[in-house]
């Protein structure tokens, strides 16, 4: 069983910065894909970003390339999201999500087993 904690959300004007950050107990970070993905009231549950440092494997959907960046730190076991330049459209419920690690695609960010309660970014014009 992993263990997700999301923090770091909040309320920032269009143009803005935020870092989300993530938490895992259970398995290390570096060992299994993990991601992040957002929802928007009304939208279907979107995947900004996932990466796996086994294999440096890194996605990011169109609409944020450019500005935001994943990384990991596996000494604390936790992944960030930076999120520069922000617009309304970002503003979403932002969730953390890991691979299942005994799952044969734990490294190829197709399918993520366990999500964090999500957290609240909003951007305003």
């Amino acid at each position: 069983q992993i263990m997700l904690q999301e923090s770091g959300g909040g309320s920032v004007q269009a143009g803005g910065s935020l870092r989300l950050s993530c938490v895992s107990s259970g398995y290390s970070v570096s060992r299994i894909c993990m991601g992040w993905f957002r929802q928007a009231p009304g939208k279907e549950r979107e995947r900004v970003a996932a990466f796996y440092s086994g294999a440096d494997r890194r996605f990011y959907a169109d609409s944020v390339k450019g500005r935001f960046t994943m990384s990991e730190d596996s000494a604390k076991n936790m992944v960030y999201l930076q999120m520069n330049n922000l617009r309304p459209e970002d503003g979403a419920m932002y969730y953390c999500a890991a691979a299942d690690p005994y799952s044969d695609d734990f490294g190829e960010c197709n399918e993520f087993e366990f999500w964090g309660q999500g957290i609240l970014v909003t951007v305003s014009s």
